[in-house]
């Protein structure tokens, strides 16, 4: 099909290709395939790169959070007089003492050891959540890539019906010029070619969309020509379901549900007392001899009931909030995943229907009017439905297709290809 394309569309239409040739140089010489994008996204992604610095930010605090507290330096000045004629002499008065301290606590082994869980919990949690990160750039790269893999291909057919539109131009001129036909017949392929231009704005502009939404994951990459395939992944329910557990939702919940357990470790060891070693020296004047004095002070959680109790319980309730929270989780995904396999299977009989009957049907049928038209049974009007009906079902069988490809990459990046804690 060939439409008539003004000089002023054309200009336009050299200028976009030249706009977009400076964008290929700048970006990229090498074609952009579905592996190199998500490369690309795994190194180009800022939040990726946030999410490693918070992994590597709770890493640092493990050791810490198993040390005791520095120890304190103490300076003073005992027993000053303040009356008399001694009044505000430090050496006068054998009971005045200028005193050196030195202060170290000790808390009790448990509450060390429930600290360094929650640390290490915290590292989990942070790698879940990069995990899960990970896993979101990973399936919006895919999608903006099959996106854009699938208009490129409608915008490929756009081209060949031009080429069919050139034929049947020619053919109604030729038709017209032997005395055929009637003259509106002439008007016929020019409105075909004015569709099929807006067939092609439509998809230019799906097209900018598409590198858009991947240029937000990989960065003017995303202007380059794309090259290659979709993967094809193997869709199964049971395998699918069966690392529902292993999801990087579930795996946080997980993290966060260790990081509860050891918050009740660390509350219930806060009944347990905490000690602290003080060694002081003390000097008097050079009549009287230096002193030191060695103490030891314990806490008392006496008030149990209203101090610490309270904190273990809510505490638990904490943990049991996250188990709640994960068993909505895990339903939520189950259904989600129920409800994306119903829409694969849909699309995938939608697909073969439309490529193994309604495409070769709208094929048939223009073949019989083209015929009837030539041998001057038909009318060309009959002929050029026929022909938009069957451009219809070409560009709808490659929109299934994507579709299709499209729910198999959410799927499988969803649910098949989940790593917790693994960063790109």
């Amino acid at each position: 099909m060939q439409f008539l394309i003004s000089p002023a569309h054309r200009l336009g239409r050299v200028a976009v290709l030249a706009f977009a040739a400076g964008c290929v140089g700048v970006a990229s010489a090498e074609p952009l395939t579905f592996t190199r994008a998500l490369d690309l996204a795994s190194s180009e992604t800022p939040a990726l790169r946030a999410d490693a610095a918070q992994l590597e930010a709770a890493r640092d605090s493990v050791l810490p959070a198993g040390q005791l507290p520095d120890p304190k330096l103490a300076l003073g000045l005992d027993n000053l007089p303040i009356n008399g004629r001694d009044r505000y002499s430090v050496g006068d008065d054998f009971m005045t003492m200028r005193r050196v301290g030195l202060m170290q606590e000790f808390p009790n082994r448990a509450k060390r050891e429930a600290r360094v869980a929650v640390a290490e919990g915290e590292v989990a949690v942070a790698a879940a959540q990069a995990a899960i990160t990970r896993q979101q750039v990973q399936q919006e790269t895919a999608l903006a890539w099959i996106a854009r893999h699938t208009v490129e291909q409608q915008l490929a057919r756009i081209d060949a019906l031009r080429a069919e539109n050139r034929l049947l131009d020619a053919a109604v001129r030729a038709r017209l010029s032997g005395g055929g036909g009637m003259a509106t017949d002439s008007v016929a392929p020019r409105q075909e070619a004015a569709a099929i231009d807006n067939l092609e704005d439509r998809f230019e502009a799906r097209r900018e969309q598409a590198i858009a939404q991947l240029a937000r994951w990989i960065g003017e990459s995303a202007r380059g020509p794309i090259a290659g395939d979709v993967p094809d992944w193997p869709i199964d329910r049971d395998a699918l379901l069966h690392r529902l557990h292993a999801h990087p939702g579930v795996e946080v919940l997980d993290a966060k549900a260790a990081v509860a357990q050891a918050a009740i470790a660390q509350a219930q060891a806060a009944k347990k007392s905490d000690w602290a070693l003080v060694l002081a020296y003390q000097q008097r004047g050079p009549q009287f001899s230096d002193m030191a004095s060695v103490e030891l002070s314990f806490d008392l959680p006496l008030f149990a009931a209203h101090r610490q109790d309270p904190t273990i319980a809510a505490r638990r309730a904490e943990s049991s909030a996250l188990e709640a929270q994960r068993e909505a989780t895990l339903r939520e995904h189950t259904a989600m995943l129920d409800a994306d396999l119903a829409e694969y299977r849909r699309l995938d009989k939608a697909l073969a229907r439309q490529n193994q009957v309604l495409l070769p049907l709208a094929t048939q049928k223009v073949a019989l009017t083209e015929a009837a038209w030539r041998g001057g049974e038909g009318s060309l009007a009959d002929l050029v439905a026929a022909r938009r009906e069957r451009i219809e079902a070409e560009l709808a069988a490659i929109a299934l297709q994507g579709e299709r490809q499209q729910m198999a990459a959410r799927l499988h990046y969803a649910y098949a290809d989940t790593v917790p804690g693994e960063l790109p």
